[in-house]
Formats: C-alpha cells, sequence, structure tokens
C-alpha cells in the first residue's frame, strides 16, 4: 500500500511462489501447519451460535482452510483468495486472485473472513485489518492466524551468528514477525469489537538444521524479505549456520527443534446487538462498600 514500509517484496514471493506451486503441486507451507489452523477455526466457529451464509478466505493458499471449514453446517458460500494463480489452481469451488493488501470487495459485502498463515507476509497489516473490516457486515466476524515472534527464533539465532562471523555482519534472514500484545491493539485500531488475540507454541523437531532450511525453501517460504542480500548464500555460510544451530539448539539422537507461534486474532464489526462495557459511574453499587471487611460475628 502507498506509504507502508515495503518490509517484504510481494512480488518476489509471489512469482516464487507460483514457481513452487508449478513443479511440485503442493502447498506453500507445511500442511501440519495450515491443518492445525484448519482444525482450530472450524473449532472455534462450532462454539459461534449464527450462521455464515457468505465468507472469504484470505490468502488461501491451496484452499485447505476453506474444505475444512465446509463441514460445518453454520458455514454457507466460501470464496477463497489468493495472489498465487498456481497455488490457488488447486483449490475447490469459488476463487479470486487478488492479493491481500488490495482487496476488491465492496463494503459490508461478507458474513466472515479468516486468513490462515497469511497476513503476517503484507507490508501493511493494519491496512489489510481496516479492508477487512470494511468488507465485512455490521456484525461481522474476523478470524485470522499469524506467524509470531517466537516463530523460527532457533533459524533467526544461527543465522545472525553465522553471517557475523563469515560476513563481519549480520543481514536480516528471518521475517520481522509481530508480537501479541501489539496484534491485538491493530484490532482495535481496524475498528474491530470484542478483539482478542491469544497465541500457541508449536515446537516441531527435523532431522536436522538443513533439514529444516531445505523444507522452508521447498514451502517458496524462505528470505523474501525487501532488505535482504541479493548475492547467494556460500556453502561455508550455509554449513557454519547449520553448525551453529545443532550446538546451540540440538537434541539428544541428533535431532533439532523449531519453534513456530501462531497468533490467533478475532474481532468483530460494531453492531448495536453486542455486548457494550458500562458507562463509568454507571455502577450501582460502589466497590468500596464490596471490598469492606466485615465485622466478625460474636
Amino acid at each position: 500500500m502507498p506509504g507502508a514500509p515495503q518490509i517484504f517484496d510481494r512480488k518476489f514471493m509471489r512469482m516464487r511462489r507460483d514457481r513452487i506451486a508449478k513443479a511440485t503441486g503442493g502447498a506453500n507451507l507445511p500442511d501440519f501447519l495450515l491443518e492445525r489452523v484448519a482444525d482450530d477455526f472450524a473449532e472455534r466457529l462450532s462454539l459461534v451460535r449464527r450462521d455464515f451464509p457468505l465468507a472469504v478466505s484470505l490468502g488461501a493458499y491451496n484452499g485447505l482452510v476453506a474444505e475444512r471449514l465446509r463441514t460445518l453446517p453454520a458455514i454457507g458460500t466460501i470464496i477463497d483468495v489468493e495472489s498465487s494463480l498456481a497455488s490457488l489452481m488447486r483449490a475447490r469451488g469459488l476463487k479470486v486472485v487478488a492479493d491481500e493488501e488490495a482487496l476488491p470487495f465492496a463494503a459490508a459485502s461478507f458474513d466472515l473472513v479468516v486468513s490462515g498463515l497469511a497476513l503476517h507476509l503484507v507490508n501493511d497489516l493494519p491496512g489489510a485489518l481496516i479492508q477487512i473490516n470494511r468488507a465485512l457486515k455490521p456484525d461481522g466476524l474476523f478470524l485470522g492466524a499469524l506467524l509470531g515472534g517466537e516463530t523460527l527464533k532457533e533459524l533467526r539465532e544461527a543465522w545472525i551468528l553465522a553471517e557475523d562471523e563469515v560476513l563481519g555482519g549480520a543481514s536480516p534472514r528471518v521475517a520481522p514477525f509481530a508480537d501479541v500484545r501489539e496484534l491485538g491493539g491493530l484490532l482495535q485500531r481496524a475498528g474491530f469489537a470484542l478483539p482478542v488475540a491469544d497465541s500457541d507454541l508449536v515446537e516441531v523437531t527435523y532431522a536436522s538444521p538443513l533439514a529444516l532450511m531445505q523444507e522452508i525453501k521447498a514451502m517458496a517460504a524462505s528470505n523474501a524479505l525487501t532488505e535482504r542480500r541479493r548475492t547467494p548464500v556460500t556453502r561455508t555460510l550455509l554449513l557454519r549456520a547449520a553448525q551453529i544451530y545443532q550446538e546451540r539448539f540440538g537434541l539428544p539422537g541428533g535431532r533439532v527443534p523449531a519453534t513456530f507461534e501462531i497468533v490467533t486474532l478475532t474481532g468483530w464489526v460494531p453492531h448495536e446487538s453486542q455486548q457494550k462495557p458500562l458507562r463509568p459511574g454507571s455502577a450501582e453499587v460502589s466497590l468500596k462498600d464490596v471490598l469492606k471487611p466485615r465485622s466478625k460475628d460474636l
């Protein structure tokens, strides 16, 4: 969006995801993460006592999240929205090629917008949330999952130390994911009512640091930062980063952990039917009276 810091090279990301999807026919993220988010979304929505006739899955990848939500009786039509055409071709049902930073929908069009592990890669997250709010009807629900600040913390540390040692200075290698407290505030700024942000840490293990790096590359999720180094990674640097990762985080038996933090955001478009906080000074009982010590019975 105009004026927003260009942290991510969005065009480069889309081209790389198109290329990977065409070559492998697979998703752009490990299925275990998307499956976890899809199951969590389904559980949360099953507890909401209302119907959602028209919904959008924003940043849909291969349509996995929408496919899971179609099993819920309260969900009607779901439209998958994705910037990578090659990824979107694997999705079933209605689909729209569009960027998460520029939604092509009229105001008050949808009852529900979900987004699974896509919005942490936009350059203007506040602007994207404002657009989502605008696209929702009054009392419409936004449910989004983003990767949070603890994600790949081990890999980030290994790369920083290796580059400083081999090249004499570090460059950005792992995306600067947002903190859960900041994300809750962004929901309020975007105009959502009843905002909630919660975090879930997921730790998985890999056979080696190189196996983790290869999977990140295969899912088109490797470094797409605008300020990334444009020179190829040397074998010396790669092996040193892997060695540091193993030395600092290796587990008994040789495997290594990798942390993913999934931050889930929930917000409603304001509506008169929603619960509202009491007006200051409207309480009928004084807090002082409630907290006053009671006299003991004789």
